[in-house]
């Protein structure tokens, strides 16, 4: 298949140019080859290329200065999405869009299925719902929710938590947001068994469930540092400008209607991950 892949040079973007490669003609467009928030620019592209997939990883996903560049927000999340959608529909493409979980606002107690209402509480959960309706409101869309996302390129929260285990101080971790970690290994792996699957919107990420404090914990345990550096903080006290889901649990109940492998725990991710980082070392 000929498969157009946005945001590129992101850690998801990487992975999945380097697992679908491969099997597929895929050209992967980063920033620099393709700017989403340009209309014009978004259509020539896609016009020129007639892949018959794009996914649609590219975003701005940094929370809290969303919240302060709300427009940059707004073009590239969701105008930025709605233009890939309308281009994708010209040439007759499939549309995959990676989405989050921060287009719930957090008040569940139970796994957030995908027929649930998103009710977004800061301005990138918003600007990323807005770009879900975009591309499901064509013929071709399907939206892909992940969470707390990290791999092997750029920077996540699990890459932070092994610099600070180097310096051997304490370091203080909110224990009151639960999510779901996802390796972009695994996310990658499940959206190249979605590629035959029929649209609509799907959860995706590593199975179980934590808090940031025991995602932490464990990452430290995992590689060999005193997991007791890690202290415990609320959201309240860390302060950050936006605001985060208190509990953003992602089910995987349209993986399962469509018989596609849920990924496996979220421990036994990490597991691989760490291994693999060690040996890069």
């Amino acid at each position: 298949m000929d498969i157009v892949i946005t945001g590129a040079n992101g850690q998801l973007g990487k992975e999945l140019v380097r697992r679908l490669g491969p099997f597929h003609k895929v050209v992967s467009l980063s920033k620099n080859d393709l700017d989403i928030s340009e209309k014009d620019e978004v259509y020539e592209k896609i016009s020129q290329l007639e892949p018959q997939i794009i996914i649609h990883a590219a975003a701005f996903t940094d929370v809290d200065q969303c919240e302060t560049e709300r427009k940059k927000a707004f073009e590239v999340n969701s105008l930025g999405t709605g233009y890939v959608s309308l281009a994708a529909n010209m040439v007759c493409a499939r549309v995959f869009y990676i989405s989050s979980d921060y287009v719930f606002d957090g008040n569940k107690q139970s796994p957030y299925l995908e027929e649930d209402v998103p009710n977004p509480q800061s301005i990138y959960g918003m600007s990323k719902w807005i770009g879900e309706k975009l591309v499901l409101s064509t013929n071709n869309g399907t939206v892909i929710r992940t969470s707390w996302l990290y791999g092997h390129e750029g920077n996540n929260f699990v890459k932070t938590m092994l610099e600070q285990a180097k310096k051997n101080k304490e370091i203080r971790v909110v224990n009151d947001q639960m999510g779901s970690p996802t390796y972009v290994n695994d996310l990658a792996e499940t959206i190249s068994h979605l590629l035959g699957k029929k649209n609509g919107i799907y959860h995706v990420s590593n199975s179980g469930s934590c808090s940031w404090y025991m995602f932490a914990k464990s990452i430290f345990e995992e590689a060999g540092f005193d997991p007791n550096l890690v202290k415990t903080i609320t959201t309240e006290e860390f302060g950050a400008i936006a605001p985060r889901p208190h509990f953003s649990v992602l089910e995987n109940k349209a993986l399962l209607r469509e018989k596609v492998q849920i990924p496996r725990s979220w421990n036994e991710a990490l597991k691989e991950f760490i291994r693999k980082e060690v040996s890069h070392d």
